[in-house]
């Protein structure tokens, strides 16, 4: 059965597009949705017609998605857990948490665009991965640790930051 997407449905295509899938899911989920609409000559032509507003649409969401990409990047988080011996965690941290994290740092991620594979079980510094939007993603740090050697650590890179400023001021003067 033809349908045309009016949302993103993640594996079939973007908003506009006109896509093939089986009657059953067509009926059952993407029409009952609203992520589609059957593909009838009336509506391929009103798609037609609203194929440039469809165009501005996108462009605007990639570049919001790439500005996204580029802070997420450049980004640092920390999440505080309970730490044992040979710093293992007490339980774990997951997409959850570091959702948690990112919006205390004033960036609101949704859980599900986080892409962790299995949860973060031993203290230190982690990479994880957000799908931000297709196939744009960002690679954020994530360190994981106890509340005291998180604040130590921050500490620690708030002095490393002053020696090199101290050091750019020193090279310039010369």
């Amino acid at each position: 059965m033809k349908v045309i997407l009016l949302k993103e449905l993640k594996g079939h295509g973007g908003e506009g597009d006109v896509i093939d899938v089986a009657a059953g899911f067509a009926n059952n989920y993407l029409l009952t949705q609203g992520f589609a609409i059957k593909a009838t000559k009336g509506n391929l032509k009103q798609l037609e017609e609203r194929k440039a507003n469809i165009a501005k649409r996108e462009e605007t969401r990639m570049a919001d998605a790439v500005a996204l990409q580029e802070k997420l990047n450049a980004m640092t988080v920390k999440v505080a857990a309970q730490v044992g011996e040979e710093n293992q965690l007490f339980g774990s941290v997951g997409a959850t948490q570091v959702a948690e994290a990112l919006a205390a740092a004033g960036i609101e991620v949704d859980k599900r665009r986080i892409e962790l594979g299995k949860p973060i079980k031993v203290a230190g510094a982690h990479e994880v991965v957000i799908s931000i939007y297709r196939d744009i993603k960002a690679n954020v740090a994530v360190l994981v640790g106890a509340e005291a050697d998180l604040v130590e650590e921050v500490a620690e890179e708030a002095v490393e930051a002053e020696a090199a400023v101290e050091e750019t001021a020193e090279v310039e003067a010369e």
